[in-house]
C-alpha cells in the first residue's frame, strides 16, 4: 500500500456531526410492535417504454412535494470509544473522487450511504448506511451502523438521536471477520453489504449484498444469525460470497437490495436489486418470501417485471398485506437540462440523465404466488409538483426532480404521504450539480392518488 495521506475533516460547510445525548439506550418502538413498520403507519415521464403485462401505458399518478430535509454530505459520527485504531479514521483503502474535492482518509465513519428507513412511532427515522466505499477490497475501515434521526422538513435539518453499531460479539458470522480477535468484533463493509432494513419480532433484519445473506440481529446491534439465501431450493451466491458464484447466480450488487414486511409481522419480503444470473426472462426481479418465527425461506416468490433493460430496484414497502410500493430506477444521474454535449464526457456536465425514475404501487396477492406481480400505476420521482415552494434545490423546468443515480429508501409515513431518500455514494455521486458533492436527502411525498388506486 503506498503512503497513506494524513486524516482531514471535512470543510465546515459540509460537516453536521450534531447528536442529541442519550443517557440510556432506548428499545426503537418498532422493535416492540408485532407489526411490519410499514404497513404500522398508515407531469409528463421519460420516453415510452415496453409496458409490463397489465400496466396501462398512462397509469401515472400525481406526486406533491411535501416537505425536504437534507444531511451534508461529509457528516461525520464519532467511533465508539472501544474500536481498534484502524477502524477511528476511514477511507485509507477507498480511490479519491476524479474531482479531487474530497482527500482520504476522513476522521471519524460517515453517516452517508443512506441505503433503507423505517419511520418508527414516535416519528424519528430509522436510517440504514450501506458498507462504506461500495466493495469489499476498500471498506475495511467503514463501520456498519444505522441511526435514529428527528427530521425537521420545515427546517430541512436532521437531528441524529441515536446511533446503532453492529457488531458481532457472539462470532455468528461464518467466516473470519476484519475485527477478529477484538473483544467487540465490530462490523466493517469489508464483511457485509447493508442494503435492506426491517423491524420484527424485537430484532433487527438486515439485508445483505455480498451473500447475498439475511442477517439478525438484536436490539443492541449484536449479529445472532447470519442466513443463506435460498432460491429455488439452491442457495443463492453471488462474486463476494466466501465460496463465490454459486449455481443460483446474483450479479455482483444485486442482493438483497430491497425488504418489506408482512403486516401480521409473521413474515419478510426480501428482494433482489435485478434478474438472477441466467434468469430466462431478464426483467424478472424475484421478491421472496420468509418465515421469521421459523426462520426460513418458505420457497414461494414472486417476479417483479422491470421496465427497462438495465433498471433496478432501490427498495420497497407494504401497503397493506397484498399491496406495496417499489423504487424502479435506471442507473442515469442528473437532470436534463445539465447534459453533456453529443459524445462527450465531462466533470461539468452529465453524461447520462436520469429519465426513469419511478414509485410503481404493484399488487402480490396469493393468486400470484410463482408469478408476476400486477403494476398498478406509478408515480414519477423526475415529475414532482412544489405549488407550495418546498423544496430546497433549484426546480427544473418548473418541477422538483430526484435524480440521483442511487435512489434506495422508501416508507410510509401516514395514508396519504411516503418518505424517500438516496445514496449519496459519498464521495463519487453528484447528481444535483456536476461539481458538487451529492448530500443525503429526504422527500416528503404526498402519493394519495398513487396509495389510492387500485
Amino acid at each position: 500500500m503506498g503512503a497513506v495521506s494524513p486524516p482531514v475533516r471535512a470543510p465546515s460547510h459540509l460537516l453536521d456531526t450534531r447528536c442529541e445525548d442519550t443517557p440510556m439506550v432506548r428499545l426503537p418502538m418498532v422493535l416492540v410492535a408485532t407489526a411490519g413498520v410499514g404497513l404500522m403507519l398508515a407531469g409528463s415521464g421519460p420516453p415510452a417504454a415496453t409496458a409490463s403485462p397489465g400496466v396501462p401505458a398512462d397509469a401515472d399518478y400525481p406526486v406533491v412535494l411535501a416537505g425536504h430535509a437534507v444531511l451534508p454530505a461529509l457528516t461525520l459520527l464519532d467511533s465508539p470509544p472501544d474500536v481498534p485504531d484502524g477502524l477511528r479514521i476511514s477511507g485509507k483503502f477507498a480511490a479519491p473522487p476524479p474531482t479531487g474535492d474530497v482527500m482520504w482518509p476522513l476522521m471519524g465513519q460517515p453517516a452517508q450511504g443512506h441505503s433503507a428507513i423505517r419511520r418508527d412511532d414516535d416519528g424519528t427515522f430509522w436510517i440504514l448506511t450501506d458498507n462504506g466505499a461500495g466493495a469489499k477490497v476498500n471498506s475495511a475501515d467503514f463501520m456498519l451502523h444505522l441511526s435514529r434521526y428527528r427530521v425537521d422538513f420545515g427546517s430541512g435539518e436532521f437531528t441524529r438521536v441515536h446511533t446503532v453499531f453492529l457488531r458481532d460479539p457472539l462470532e455468528a458470522a461464518p467466516f473470519r471477520i476484519v475485527t477478529d480477535g477484538t473483544a467487540a468484533r465490530y462490523l466493517t463493509g469489508a464483511d457485509f453489504d447493508p442494503e435492506s432494513l426491517h423491524f420484527a419480532d424485537g430484532h433487527i433484519w438486515i439485508g445483505d449484498e455480498f451473500g447475498p445473506y439475511l442477517l439478525k440481529f438484536d436490539a443492541e446491534g449484536r449479529l445472532l444469525a447470519v442466513i443463506d439465501t435460498l432460491i429455488d431450493g439452491q442457495t443463492a451466491q453471488s462474486p463476494d460470497h466466501p465460496r463465490g458464484p454459486g449455481a443460483v447466480g446474483v450479479m455482483r450488487s444485486k442482493g438483497l437490495e430491497a425488504m418489506a414486511g408482512s403486516p401480521d409481522g409473521d413474515l419478510l419480503y426480501p428482494m433482489l436489486e435485478g434478474p438472477l444470473v441466467g434468469e430466462p426472462d431478464p426483467r424478472a426481479v424475484r421478491i421472496l418470501e420468509f418465515d421469521i418465527a421459523a426462520e426460513r425461506w418458505t420457497g414461494r416468490h414472486w417476479d417483479y417485471h422491470l421496465e427497462r433493460d438495465g433498471n433496478a430496484i432501490g427498495d420497497f414497502t407494504m401497503v397493506d398485506a397484498t399491496t406495496a410500493l417499489v423504487i424502479e430506477r435506471d442507473g442515469g444521474f442528473g437532470t436534463a437540462d445539465k447534459k453533456c454535449p453529443p459524445g462527450e464526457r465531462r466533470a461539468d456536465c452529465f453524461a447520462d440523465p436520469a429519465l426513469f425514475k419511478r414509485i410503481y404501487k404493484i399488487e402480490m396477492g396469493e393468486d400470484r404466488v410463482g408469478g408476476a406481480v400486477r403494476k398498478i400505476g406509478f408515480s414519477d420521482l423526475m415529475s414532482v409538483a412544489d405549488p407550495r415552494g418546498l423544496s430546497r434545490v433549484p426546480l427544473t423546468d418548473g418541477v422538483f426532480t430526484f435524480p440521483f443515480a442511487t435512489i434506495e429508501s422508501i416508507d410510509l409515513v401516514d395514508d396519504d404521504r411516503i418518505v424517500i431518500g438516496n445514496d449519496n455514494n459519498l464521495p463519487y455521486s453528484r447528481s444535483r450539480e456536476p461539481g458538487r458533492l451529492d448530500d443525503n436527502e429526504l422527500v416528503l411525498l404526498d402519493v394519495s392518488a398513487l396509495l389510492a388506486a387500485g
